[in-house]
């Protein structure tokens, strides 16, 4: 009898505890696709300077720890940044794939799908694509030329090991315009669907996306749907429309209702939408900053960085709040969100620590610094695989 009885309390446990087992990737299976970004330091330790690295999120040459979190959690998996141009194509007729090999072999070792993330970006681009060797800005021809080669390269190298592409990122001004880079300078808006082309030709079977930034904000979402709804009825080979998603905590759960009107924005023009680079900064946002334009900086000051040995219980509640409201908004659009991808693995290796303050003690992520999921994690998970109800206890009859 005693036997029987702590089986039953064993079971009982196992049943209890069985949503906290569950990864985000098994909960979410049946929804959409999950993601998070990796860095090159993550897929294998290097050993140069760190004071030599430009890239935000960079705090140790060794990060390979982190990658089990990457496969436990996830099934796709996207670069950070050893896939953009002034790394994989530093010189003309000159392209380094050492890294991105070595994130993609990796990757796909491990049962990982794998996004690849950009090809075509106004920042991190190689010094040389848009001028000529005295300095001036390239003709039309010379920058299709010069495009087509690239995107054809590049997807050629990897056909049949990327599943998918971010063809065009952060084209667009919040305000919904074409952002004035040296792709529009010299092509105007047709640099945009031309990208599309290119990759189409270099691999027709790679699903392309377009990625940007500050999505929640009408003007933007409206000026990019508004763009690309005549592109996709005249057959723009486009699989689907990305928002990164970089999150403030101070913009409150309004801007989840913002975000709810631009899935309903993306999908009416006919294809689905993604989240490709979540995260929610917990710190001070100084001057109402919003947006993930990496060239933008302000001053570290110690009043800017309040959380330096941890987050306070109340700050960590509050953020848990508001991914389970956030997550509550996006189930109820899940046939319409291919993917929910989010943007560095945990808060050590976030870029949010170097933005836009550089140095600062962010709490952006799903997992600590020393990669245990936070608390919730599993109320995310519980949110589409609840614990089992216990049994109630029968009453005794009273004598």
């Amino acid at each position: 009898m005693l036997k029987k009885t702590i089986s039953i309390a064993l079971l009982a446990c196992c049943c209890l505890t069985m949503g906290a087992q569950t990864t985000l990737r098994e909960a979410y299976r049946d929804y959409w696709r999950t993601s998070v970004s990796v860095n090159q330091w993550q897929v294998k330790a290097e050993t140069g300077s760190a004071g030599n690295v430009s890239y935000t999120g960079q705090v140790s040459l060794d990060q390979t720890a982190d990658w089990n979190v990457a496969v436990k959690h996830f099934d796709w998996v996207v670069a950070e940044n050893c896939m953009k141009c002034e790394v994989i194509h530093p010189k003309e007729g000159v392209y380094d794939f050492t890294l991105a090999d070595q994130f993609v072999d990796k990757a796909r070792a491990a049962g990982l799908r794998v996004l690849g993330h950009c090809l075509i970006w106004h920042s991190q681009c190689a010094p040389w694509f848009h001028v000529d060797d005295k300095g001036q800005l390239v003709s039309k021809e010379v920058l299709k030329k010069r495009m087509r080669e690239h995107i054809t390269t590049v997807m050629s190298h990897f056909r049949g090991r990327v599943d998918a592409w971010d063809v065009v990122n952060e084209a667009f001004e919040d305000d919904g315009t074409p952002r004035k880079s040296l792709f529009w300078q010299i092509l105007g808006d047709d640099y945009i669907p031309l990208a599309f082309q290119y990759a189409h030709e270099a691999d027709p079977t790679a699903e392309l996306y377009y990625n940007d930034y500050s999505m929640f904000k009408k003007s933007k979402v409206e000026g990019v749907a508004n763009f690309f709804r005549p592109l996709i009825e005249k057959g723009l080979p486009i699989t689907a429309i990305g928002m990164q998603g970089h999150m403030i905590l101070e913009d409150g759960p309004e801007v989840i209702d913002q975000y709810e009107h631009s899935i309903n924005t993306i999908t009416s023009l006919g294809v689905p939408t993604f989240y490709s680079e979540l995260d929610l900064s917990v710190l001070p946002n100084p001057y109402g900053f919003s947006g993930a334009n990496v060239s933008d900086r302000f001053a570290y000051s110690a009043q800017m960085d309040p959380y330096v040995d941890r987050l306070p219980a109340d700050k960590e509640e509050e953020a848990a709040r508001f991914w389970e409201q956030f997550f509550t908004m996006l189930l109820r659009h899940k046939g319409d969100i291919l993917r929910v991808g989010f943007w560095n693995i945990n808060d050590r290796s976030s870029w949010r620590n170097d933005f836009p303050i550089r140095g600062r003690h962010d709490y952006a992520t799903l997992f600590t610094r020393d990669n245990q999921p936070k608390p919730v994690v599993d109320r995310l998970i519980r949110l589409v695989s609840p614990a089992p109800a216990t049994t109630p206890k029968a009453k005794k009859k009273k004598k």
